[in-house]
Order: structure tokens, then sequence, then C-alpha cells
């Protein structure tokens, strides 16, 4: 590379159930964004949840991303071999003050809200921040944030500004059963394995700017956010690992890798119609600026 960075997207599944359609076109996005610029695509089984997350479900995945023709770069990196690297992060946020048990439970932090003031979405308002500790109560680990703006330019829908305090409010790192949550761990594991792009769903672009501060926090450079459009079923709702008719074991029988891949290729703007087509095949033809900005409806 020239003695540049060498880019390095990433492939970051939960494995609470089978893949489904959605789940592949992000696949693909986030490999072609990579690799049409020479980087390495790495793979990564987001299984921290320990209830939900099952490996019988990670190696299908695997199986699923190999047939389709998405080889990741290197060995996966499993989150549930690194609580203790995620503890090392977790002690230097606490060391800066940072750092505070939260006792609130949902319904505590719901009856806060105003309907008009997150426009849905739940934003802490820190009423355990000044709280003394109180030990041996159950208590998830908030960071706290402060009342300012964070912008980025997402490679896909542009300028983006939030205020942390406002829109985010404090977030929970740890959880209540001590799970690590997910803002520290992908923060953590993006920089120690030099990603430099994430590539998400835009559901995820509230979660930037917090994953920003994080790094920010420890020091860590902050990869390129790629947000795109979600894939939806024909009553509008974003495709989930129940609509069971969208999986990638009823896909598998409907449709050969090269006719999905195809199919995923026309919905981002790559193809004019739907063709048998290989990720390889697709390279040439990638960029951002062809795929769609409003979210797409699957028939």
């Amino acid at each position: 590379m020239n003695g540049q960075t060498m880019e390095r997207g990433r492939f970051a599944p939960s494995p609470t159930g089978r893949m489904h359609l959605g789940n592949v076109f992000g696949a693909l996005l986030s490999w072609l964004s990579v690799k049409s610029r020479g980087g390495q695509w790495l793979l990564r089984i987001e299984d921290i949840d320990p209830d939900r997350s099952h490996r019988e479900y990670a190696e299908q995945m695997m199986d699923d991303l190999l047939w389709l023709g998405l080889q990741w770069d290197g060995e996966p990196l499993w989150q549930s071999q690194r609580s203790h690297i995620y503890e090392h992060y977790f002690r230097q946020l606490e060391a800066q003050g940072l750092v505070y048990p939260c006792y609130c439970t949902r319904n505590d932090i719901l009856a806060t809200q105003a309907p008009h003031e997150s426009d849905g979405r739940v934003v802490y308002k820190g009423t355990c921040r000044h709280l003394p500790p109180q030990p041996g109560r159950p208590a998830a680990m908030r960071l706290m944030v402060p009342d300012s703006d964070v912008s980025f330019t997402d490679g896909h829908y542009g300028l983006q500004t939030v205020n942390l305090g406002r829109q985010v409010g404090d977030f929970i790192i740890r959880r209540k059963d001590g799970a690590w949550a997910y803002q520290l761990a992908v923060v953590v594991d993006d920089a120690l394995t030099g990603v430099t792009e994430v590539v998400r769903g835009r559901d995820l672009l509230l979660s930037s700017p917090q994953q920003m501060y994080v790094a920010q926090t420890l020091g860590f450079a902050i990869p390129r956010f790629v947000h795109f459009p979600l894939l939806c079923n024909k009553s509008g709702q974003r495709l989930s690992k129940r609509d069971r008719s969208l999986d990638m074991g009823a896909l598998r029988q409907r449709y050969s890798a090269g006719q999905l891949i195809g199919l995923l290729a026309h919905l981002a703007g790559l193809l004019p119609a739907p063709q048998a087509v290989s990720p390889a095949d697709l390279l040439p033809l990638f960029s951002w600026d062809k795929v769609p900005r409003q979210d797409i409806t699957v028939e």
C-alpha cells in the first residue's frame, strides 16, 4: 500500500439467529466498499450477549458467507473471548471519573420521557449520576457524556451533527448482568484490529457519535462511517430475523449464490436488473453514489 495504512472493513454479525436478506445486503456492501479499494475485510462475531448468542448460528453465518463468495481475511474474532480486553479499557474510562453505577429500570427511564423530546428514542436523564454507590445492589455502568455537539461526515448520508447530552444521554457500557455493552466492545475491537471503515445500516447512525466519543476518550483513531438504507418488508418494517421467508435457510432453497448476489446488487443500484454474478464481478461497478438513500422495499 506504498506505506499507507491498510484499509480494513469489517462485518460484525450477532449470532442470535439465521442471517436474513438485510444482513447479507450489509455484508455485501461492506465487502465491496473495502475490497474495491484493495483493502481487507474482517469478520467479527459479536457474541457478548450470553443469553441470546449461540455458536451454531455463528457457524451457519460463516457457511452462508462462504457460499455467497464473501471470504473474510484472517481468522474470525469472537467477542466472547475478549472480556479481559474490554475490562482493561473500562478501567481506563473509570479512572477518568466518567463511569457511574445506574440502578434505574427501563420503566424508570421511560417515566422521565416527554414524547416530543427524543423522537421515540430513550434518552437517559442522568438520574443516577450523583447518587452515592449502593454496594450489593445490581447496577449497570454508564458513561457520562458532555452537553456538546459531535459532527461527522457519513460516507453516504453526508454531514451529521448530534448533541450527546440532549439526543443520546449517558449510555450503558456494562450491563447489570455484567455483560459488556455494544458501544464499548465495538470501539475497542475496531481500534485494536485496525478497522478504518465501518459500513452498517442507517438505523445505527446515532451510534456513531457515541462510538466517536468513546474512541476519543480512549485515545483511539476514529474510522470512517458509511451507513446504508434498510431493506424493508411490504409493511415498511425493517427486515428482521422474524422474516423467516427471507432468511438464508429459505433463500438458499430459492436462489443460487450468484442469483442472490445479483438480486442484492440490483437493490443496491449496481445492476439495472437482477442477474447471476459473483461479488468479485461487482467490484468494478461499485460506487456509493449508485446506492439509494431511501429505504428499499423487498417484494
